[in-house]
């Protein structure tokens, strides 16, 4: 009798999509959590003076970095609280998962929207050098960006 890979190619089917259905799941996780730590102390009072002056700067600019200077108190708390931010680990990116870097890429295309000149791939050409990203995760995150035209 010759081999009918059918069954065996459903069943792989059925395994991967429970896989990416794990990841979902992740996903989902993470937008209904995303940045709660932002609603209560130390970070709310720090980020309702300084979200409407970050709003009117340039994203990188010396303002922008003064402006993240002076909120240290709620940025420390705000990096140590969510992973999807290099800051939290110690190694930066190298440590973070898909899953880190996917809401990671989420939020810094919501943060250009915040801004009049926000640009997503001028963040990334920013964040690549100010985070270490290798060129091949950059280049990732602009196809990516270019898939989901974004």
């Amino acid at each position: 009798m010759e081999y009918d890979s059918t069954t065996d190619t459903l069943k792989h089917i059925m395994v991967v999509s429970s896989l990416v259905n794990q990841i979902i799941h992740r996903l989902i996780i993470r937008a209904e959590d995303h940045d709660n730590s932002k609603l209560y102390p130390p970070e709310k009072e720090i980020f309702d003076e300084y979200t409407p002056k970050l709003k009117e700067t340039t994203y990188g600019s010396d303002e922008y970095k003064q402006y993240l200077s002076e909120m240290q108190v709620a940025l420390f708390h705000h990096y140590k609280t969510n992973t999807h931010h290099p800051e939290h680990f110690k190694n930066g990116v190298n440590d973070m998962n898909l899953i880190d870097i996917v809401e990671m890429l989420c939020d810094w295309k919501a943060a250009t929207l915040r801004h009049d000149d926000g640009d997503i791939y001028k963040s990334i050409e920013i964040n690549t050098k100010r985070f270490g990203l290798s060129e091949q995760l950059a280049q990732i995150l602009k196809n990516t960006l270019t898939f989901l035209k974004w």
